[in-house]
C-alpha cells in the first residue's frame, strides 16, 4: 500500500515511501489516450498521486462510457 490514514477524524493521507503528508496538488491524468490536469492529493517529496476509490470506478467510468458512445 502506498498510502496510509492517520488521524481519521480530520482524513489525512501519508505517503507510506517518504513518510510526507499529501497534498492537494495539480496531477496530470491520462485514460483512454485523453490527457487532463486534475487536483488530486499529492506526495511533495516523490511525487506520487492518490486516486480516490470514487474517481477511480465513478468519474472515470463515466468518461470510459461517453467515449464508447461517440
Amino acid at each position: 500500500m502506498a498510502y496510509k490514514v492517520i488521524e481519521p477524524e480530520t482524513r489525512k493521507l501519508v505517503c507510506n515511501k517518504c513518510q510526507q503528508e499529501l497534498v492537494l496538488a495539480e496531477a496530470e491524468a491520462s485514460y483512454l489516450g485523453a490527457k487532463f490536469e486534475i487536483e488530486l492529493m499529492k506526495c511533495p517529496k516523490c511525487g506520487l498521486v492518490y486516486v480516490p476509490g470514487s474517481l477511480a470506478t465513478g468519474k472515470m467510468e463515466q468518461v470510459e462510457l461517453s467515449r464508447e458512445d461517440k
